[in-house]
């Protein structure tokens, strides 16, 4: 039933977390007393075999154990360990007495027990890792039990219901079963293989390339395990940068693309896509004042676009949890070599009622982070600036500072760049004089691996598109190619001579007219 407000009655929460009292269960638990006692026998024998079974349980810990008494013991164990004492028969024996729990463990006859199940701790690993495998099956019922409850009772709200569990099953794949240190000699090994391959190749671009030269010559491309984030205020161009970034990748050099929109419905950026690509003014577009000629060049720009391995996904509110799977199954689907997300703040946290606005960020872009080292692809993500850009006199050009909720968002990209356009504050030229009109600057605030610096692009913003410089194009002379350009591993955004020459530039427009289009600032470019 409703409450008087007309709004759902705040249920119960539900830890999901917590382990079920498998005492009371019916059916025998996942769990090998035998594999136990032979993880415990095997620290008892040398001692130095627990580092190998801390690093195989990971934050789990004691509780891989199903049976108390190998969790005291094995917690003994590690408190030796980390004050570096030997760990025996005689010395766990004295910690567990200090702890006072040597009688719940069956005495010092039971650890005389144990240390006759082995004779070598050569399959230590082995047996911590089996141990291991029937503790994620426990965690799996657990988890499981918790939900069909809740479900059953309506405890909870079905939808944080769904989080919480994608939460906690997303953690048991975190817990599972980690990668090894590698050897230098092998890495050695991989990395000259890379090297010979980029030799080989002849090109300065060894990620993903944005299609834009002058970009491309500073990032050498958007590197694979990359977190990029691309911050800007409003209006500055975030999206029309990022949709250009991910057509040029899909169309231009065949790369999956996978995007994430939750500022724009996907049909909404299918058409800026095509509108780009035509050189056909948005504002028509919007306003219904398309003529056959706009319309002819839309069709004849469509083929390229199709065929395109461009993926757009528009769930608002996206969840972290949900974007990461969305991801991974994407990226064994259609092998994504890529991924756009617009933008970092609308993504939804995981919340549990403790953390505040500036975690929760940071939550997104650590996970964002490890997503991109997990998938072994760069990961684009936008995000807004905070005002400050707009209050500061003089150069207007935004800041690591400036990213707004969090500076984590810093600590984990791997690069940030800023979109600046200096017309949007009645800045008309550059201080070497050159004009600002119709132009972004890309400034390359941080870069782990490259330079640091700035960069100019065209953006032409009638049709959201963006061009290189070395061109002379403006908003009011610009017509489309009569052929779309999509020849692979050439962009058609990148260089002029891809581009027809540009006609003469009209008269200026008489006072009070002819004025180019300018979106509203609140306009979603």
């Amino acid at each position: 039933m409703n409450d008087t407000n007309g709004k759902h009655p705040k249920k119960a929460a539900v830890d999901l977390a917590r382990d079920i009292d498998f005492s009371q269960e019916s059916r025998i638990p996942p769990y090998s007393t035998e594999v136990e006692q032979e993880v415990l026998a095997c620290i008892l024998l040398e001692g130095d075999p627990i580092e190998h079974v801390i690093q195989v349980f990971g934050d789990s810990g004691e509780n891989v154990f199903y049976e108390q008494r190998h969790q005291l013991i094995y917690k003994a164990m590690v408190e030796l360990y980390q004050k570096r004492l030997a760990i025996d028969l005689i010395t766990v024996g004295e910690e567990l007495s200090k702890m006072n729990e040597l009688s719940n463990i069956g005495g010092r006859q039971y650890l005389a027990e144990l240390t006759n199940k082995v004779v070598s701790s050569a399959n230590i690993e082995y047996y911590a890792r089996l141990a291991k495998e029937k503790y994620l099956y426990r965690r799996l019922i657990s988890i499981s039990s918790h939900i069909s409850a809740a479900a059953y009772g309506s405890a909870i709200d079905v939808f944080d219901l769904v989080e919480l569990a994608s939460q906690q099953f997303f953690n048991i794949s975190q817990a599972g079963l980690k990668k090894k240190a590698t050897n230098i000699k092998e890495l050695l090994k991989n990395a000259t293989r890379m090297l010979e391959n980029l030799s080989a190749s002849q090109t300065s671009v060894t990620g993903v390339a944005s299609g834009f030269s002058e970009l491309d010559e500073m990032t050498a491309g958007f590197q694979p395990s990359d977190l990029i984030i691309i911050a800007a205020r409003p209006s500055a161009g975030k999206t029309a940068f990022s949709l250009a970034l991910a057509r040029n990748a899909a169309v231009d050099f065949k790369t999956p693309v996978l995007f994430f929109s939750l500022e724009m419905a996907e049909v909404q950026l299918a058409v800026r896509l095509m509108c780009a690509e035509a050189c056909v003014e948005s504002q028509a577009v919007r306003t219904g004042r398309i003529t056959p000629e706009m319309m002819g060049n839309i069709i004849n720009s469509m083929d390229a676009l199709a065929e395109a391995k461009l993926f757009i996904d528009d769930t608002p509110g996206i969840s972290i949890m949900e974007l990461t799977a969305k991801a991974r199954r994407m990226k064994q689907e259609h092998n994504i070599g890529m991924i756009v997300v617009d933008y970092l703040q609308l993504v939804t946290p995981v919340r549990d009622g403790k953390s505040n606005r500036e975690q929760e960020i940071a939550q997104i872009s650590r996970s964002l982070k490890f997503l991109a080292k997990e998938l072994n692809i760069p990961i684009i993500s936008l995000a807004q600036l905070n005002r400050s850009v707009e209050q500061r006199s003089g150069d207007r050009r935004p800041q690591l500072s400036d990213l707004r909720e969090s500076g984590s968002i810093e600590q984990d990209a791997d690069v940030v760049m800023f979109l600046s356009r200096p017309e949007m504050y009645g800045i008309k030229n550059f201080d070497d004089g050159t004009s600002s009109k119709d132009i972004v600057e890309i400034v390359i605030g941080k870069q782990r691996n490259g330079p640091i610096g700035d960069i100019r692009l065209r953006f032409l913003k009638n049709y959201g598109k963006f061009l290189s410089t070395a061109n002379v194009y403006t908003s009011e002379n610009y017509q489309a190619p009569e052929t779309p350009q999509s020849l692979p591993g050439a962009p058609s955004s990148a260089g002029a001579a891809e581009l027809p020459p540009p006609p003469p530039a009209p008269p200026p427009a008489p006072p009070g007219g002819g004025e180019q289009f300018i979106a509203p600032d609140d306009a979603p470019f």
